[in-house]
């Protein structure tokens, strides 16, 4: 094997762990958001999939798919509540999620709340 396959070889074998590095911490994530969702009264109000009170979380992810702005909109809604965005029903604070955890669930429901299992 010449030295550039060789390398080749390497950095396709570093490449494939990086990815695999990601999955895992990724589904890691995943679960300690819908965690946080359960611990923190969220599914009172919304579902991954149906809307309950709330919109469902898979219809907030389609709703700001293309808005660059959502992550820190959703994160604000999140941390100090708030209406209109939905209807009138207002959504209460969680004020005391961390700004970590917040972010956190942000990215999950952006991403469609998908499932740990």
């Amino acid at each position: 094997m010449n030295f550039f396959a060789q390398q080749l070889k390497y950095f396709l074998l570093a490449a494939l762990f990086s990815l695999c590095s990601l999955s895992v911490q990724a589904a890691t994530d995943d679960a300690k958001a819908a965690a946080l969702a359960k611990q923190n009264a969220c599914l009172g109000c919304h579902a991954v999939d149906k809307k309950i009170v709330g919109p469902s979380f898979q219809a907030v992810a389609k709703k700001y798919a293309t808005d660059p702005t959502a992550s820190v909109f959703l994160k604000n809604k999140i941390l100090k509540g708030g209406s209109g965005s939905w209807g009138v029903v207002p959504m209460p604070a969680n004020a005391k999620l961390s700004d970590a955890d917040a972010s956190l669930l942000t990215g999950w429901i952006l991403r469609g709340a998908p499932s740990t299992n």
